[in-house]
């Protein structure tokens, strides 16, 4: 939809001939009349319709009422002060009746004015509701999208890496495989001894799903003492392939005990859900 087509249909324009815009709205109105042709038009379209409505919809008023304007009208030129008197211009009757009519006209035309802007206003305020509604709805579909595309990109970016260690002598994969209180339980670690980089698997990771109150800990066994290597999470739905862990440049295994949540100093060792050795 072209920009002059959806600003005259926002209903700006007939809220800006009736007045009730601020300066700062008139001028952006203003501002597109004189940059789009069709919305000066819709606005000189606009006003010849509520002149016409209210030229179809003016009251004759009855001689009675005529009359007591005109009483009230001469009443108050009476009663006026001496001063205002001197700047008064006397009325012929065929003025006052033009000047009657001419209230009547503009009595009319406001009613209908005001009839129409409330209208206008109605469905302004309906359109601006719904418009931020599907605003509030694109945002919301925008991120997911986003988070999507990011989740992606760092799977694909991890399965790379995986390909790229198993080509890789430099790298060494550990299978841990379950005990006797996870005997369903394994994983695999991989570790580079050189860089001293350790990382766990997610997608070859069968382990017991934990709580919220506990975590996963890694171990690396150095010189027949347990070493952490960090906490790591198995829970359901989408996760990162490759987790980085701390880093040891030597180890003789590995093991995964169930702490609580943040990791224990030392490893709970009843708490033991998996275990392997490095090859050499």
């Amino acid at each position: 939809m072209e920009e002059s087509t959806a600003y005259i249909e926002s209903g700006i324009l007939e809220l800006y001939v009736i007045g009730q815009l601020t300066a700062l709205e008139q001028a952006e109105v203003e501002e597109m009349a004189s940059k789009y042709p069709a919305v000066r038009e819709e606005i000189y379209a606009i006003e010849v319709a509520m002149e016409k409505y209210a030229l179809s919809h003016a009251i004759q008023p009855s001689d009675e009422l005529e009359n007591r304007i005109f009483t009230e009208i001469a009443t108050l030129s009476n009663t006026a002060p001496a001063a205002a008197e001197q700047k008064t211009i006397p009325l012929q009757p065929n003025q006052h009746r033009s000047t009657i009519k001419t209230l009547r006209y503009a009595l009319v035309a406001c009613l209908g004015l005001l009839v129409m802007s409330v209208a206008a206003l109605y469905s302004a305020h309906k359109n601006l509701q719904a418009a931020k509604q599907e605003i509030l709805s694109l945002n919301v579909d925008k991120e997911k999208f986003a988070a999507t595309v990011s989740f992606m990109k760092d799977e694909n970016h991890d399965l790379q890496e995986i390909a790229a260690i198993a080509a890789d002598p430099t790298w060494k994969s550990v299978k841990l495989a379950g005990t006797e209180i996870a005997p369903e339980a394994n994983m695999i670690v991989y570790w580079h001894k050189q860089g001293q980089h350790v990382m766990v698997d997610n997608s070859k990771m069968t382990l017991p799903l934990n709580d919220k109150a506990h975590q996963y800990q890694l171990w690396a066994m150095v010189n027949g003492k347990p070493v952490d290597l960090g906490v790591f999470d198995a829970t359901a739905g989408p996760k990162k392939i490759l987790v980085s862990m701390k880093e040891t440049g030597n180890a003789q295994a590995f093991a995964v005990t169930l702490e609580k949540r943040g990791g224990s100093v030392n490893p709970t060792m009843n708490k033991l859900v998996a275990l392997g050795g490095v090859s050499i």
